[in-house]
């Protein structure tokens, strides 16, 4: 696929800071026998791949806002556009050596996503999509799950930890939905969860408590793959809420309802 210029901005910029985060992965193992050593360094290898991003996206853009995970909100001569940008989703799994960790970039223009990347630089997955051209992985198209009982899906959350106040509620989340389905995952990334269902590999996610770097650009992946995407909230906002439940067309309702008890 031949992107437009911003598109491929995001895909240079993240497969860049994919090589640095690779890198510094190739470390963490090293690191285990220390718990304060591996979490510092991970922070830095955290902050370090967002400097690369900061400096390839206004580099490239520079009247561009800024939304970010470590660098905080930036506004720019141009209020209509924005980057939103996690440097690295799946932090805890980097920490601990696990390759499932991803690089999320999404250009926000009107208030709206409208184009997005995805990178899981450990397996060198590409997930991208802009607005009206279709969802992608690598050179491949993607469609979301054709599946459309709820008893052959599988599903993918965010199990909260450390007492979160959100606990009660994925519990009894998971109390309705394990009974009607065919499994649900929970892989610590909530970008590559929002990847995994516009690929098809799920039927659907939903979590709470997420920031708007997590989600945007799975928002408008997963909508150019063909899926829905809702806040929790059916009136509310994935970005302003925090929370947000997408699936293929058929399962949408069955899942939402579920989940929505």
């Amino acid at each position: 696929m031949v992107g437009s210029a911003n598109l491929n901005i995001m895909i240079k910029a993240a497969r860049k800071a994919g090589r640095s985060l690779v890198k510094d992965f190739r470390e963490v193992e090293n690191l285990q026998v220390s718990m304060k050593g591996a979490g510092d360094f991970v922070s830095k290898a955290d902050i370090a791949a967002e400097e690369i991003l900061k400096e390839e996206l206004l580099g490239a853009r520079p009247t561009y806002g800024w939304l970010a995970e470590e660098g905080g909100s930036i506004a720019g001569e141009d209020p209509t556009r924005r980057w939103i940008v996690d440097p690295l989703d799946g932090t805890t799994n980097f920490l601990h050596g696990l390759p499932h960790w991803a690089i999320s970039i999404a250009l926000e223009h009107k208030g709206k996503i409208v184009a997005g990347v995805i990178y899981d630089a450990a397996k060198d997955e590409m997930f991208f999509a802009e607005k009206g051209e279709g969802a992608w992985m690598n050179d491949t198209r993607i469609r979301v799950s054709g599946r459309h009982r709820m008893i052959e899906s599988i599903f993918s959350t965010g199990l909260p930890f450390g007492g979160r106040s959100d606990l009660p509620a994925t519990l009894q989340d998971l109390a309705r939905l394990m009974p009607a389905c065919a499994g649900v995952r929970r892989w610590g990334a909530a970008a590559l969860d929002m990847a995994y269902v516009a690929a098809g590999r799920y039927e659907g996610f939903w979590e709470r408590r997420l920031n708007a770097w997590d989600v945007a650009a799975g928002i408008i992946i997963v909508k150019e793959a063909g899926g829905f995407v809702q806040a929790l909230n059916p009136e509310g906002s994935v970005l302003e809420d925090g929370e947000v439940i997408c699936s293929n067309e058929p399962i949408f309702d069955q899942f939402a309802k579920v989940i929505r008890g």
